[in-house]
């Protein structure tokens, strides 16, 4: 199956793409990862300025959506680029709200919506006990857990910063341990704070303080308990789960982004690099190496936009597409930055080098919003559940 992309779609990914090369996104990611927004938060605005955020809100709260296929789009470019910050808990929040106003709790969307549709504010978000549960079944992050949020960088928490009371956000940060649960990707940079489980969503009060992850551009941090309370029961359950299945389509299209970043810079370093008087690119198992990264990334493609080809078209086997394209994207990634590693040698060891920005971003990604075997999971049941029914 193919999925082509119209001339507007193709011309919106040029766009964007010349828009994030001529950012110098590289330097503003590592910026973010020493703790310096600036340069990260004047991409963030010209995202907003291009109409990023505003994919997946409706017209009536100043979007131009909802188009997952047009989002899908837009965060390839992203993951190509190693753009920093909460992009997909942004997203997934202005699904969150557009979602509740629709359901007729429209005062929230109001007035959070503006602010993140166009690019003046961010959002991160957790999400607990959605659907059938993401990670272990405790709840979905963009931050650390164990065995929640992104997976790959579970378990390896160090490092954090105090932003204290005076934080430019305005939330408290507290003691580490005064939040439990999923953990909340860059929640120091953010302006709003939205935390979806156990019947409710809310805006929590503040966070835990940020802790570094396996990738530096990635911080976590818990999100405080109590907060206003936005919506419950029924409304808050079903505008969650919208809100896990945009973050699911973003971080898939991220992904690929990633993997097709790898892929292109691995390729010009292996025409560069000599060895025997001759590019090792021209060597047969490096073709073959790369050839097998290409393969897998042009398999995972098509899978994410027939997921957000479901998702715009309400298919009910939508979110069956996302786990697929989840897990496809995620191997894809992880394929090809294993291979960039390898043909780099040593050079892909070195953090200075900018290789790293996304060799780090394809193992964290790969494990955000529910690690593969989640995912997984979720096509053997609806695989099950055909046969059961004698499909």
């Amino acid at each position: 199956m193919r999925f082509l992309l119209d001339d507007e779609q193709r011309a919106f990914a040029r766009s964007l793409d010349g828009m994030l090369t001529a950012a110098g996104t590289p330097a503003a990611a590592r910026a973010w990862a020493a703790g310096e927004h600036a340069p990260g938060l004047a991409v963030w605005r010209g995202l907003g300025t291009a109409g990023v955020f505003a994919l997946a809100a409706p017209e009536e709260h100043a979007g131009v959506g909802p188009l997952p296929v047009e989002t899908a789009v837009a965060f390839v470019e992203l993951g190509r680029h190693a753009v920093p910050g909460p992009l997909v808990e942004t997203v997934a929040s202005v699904a969150l709200l557009s979602r509740l106003a629709e359901l007729g709790s429209p005062d929230a969307a109001e007035r959070l919506l503006p602010g993140l549709v166009d690019g003046s504010a961010a959002a991160t978000l957790t999400l607990t006990g959605v659907g059938n549960g993401t990670g272990t079944g405790t709840g979905v992050g963009a931050g650390v857990g164990v065995g929640v949020g992104v997976g790959a960088d579970a378990g390896f928490v160090s490092g954090g910063t105090d932003t204290g009371a005076g934080s430019a956000t305005g939330h408290r940060a507290l003691d580490p341990d005064a939040a439990t649960g999923p953990r909340a990707l860059d929640p120091d940079a953010a302006t709003v704070l939205l935390a979806a489980g156990d019947g409710e969503i809310r805006l929590a009060p503040g966070h835990t303080d940020p802790r570094a992850t396996l990738d530096p551009t990635r911080r976590s941090a818990g999100l405080l308990p109590g907060g206003e309370r936005l919506a419950s029961g029924a409304h808050a359950d079903t505008a969650a789960r919208r809100a896990r299945d945009w973050a699911a389509l973003a971080t898939a299209a991220q992904c690929l982004g990633v993997g097709y970043a790898l892929l292109d810079r691995t390729v010009a370093y292996v025409r560069r690099r000599t060895q025997f008087g001759v590019p090792v690119g021209s060597f047969q198992a490096v073709k073959h190496r790369l050839a097998d990264v290409l393969v897998g990334l042009e398999f995972a493609r098509p899978l994410v936009f027939g997921a957000a080809v479901a998702l715009a078209g309400g298919d009910r086997q939508a979110e069956v597409d996302l786990a697929a394209a989840k897990v496809a994207t995620g191997d894809a990634a992880h394929q090809a930055a294993r291979a960039a590693l390898q043909l780099h040698g040593a050079l892909g060891y070195t953090a200075e080098y900018d290789l790293s920005l996304w060799l780090l971003k394809a193992r964290a990604l790969r494990g955000a919003w529910g690690g593969p075997g989640e995912w997984r999971g979720r096509v053997v049941r609806a695989v099950w559940e055909v046969r059961a029914a004698g499909g």
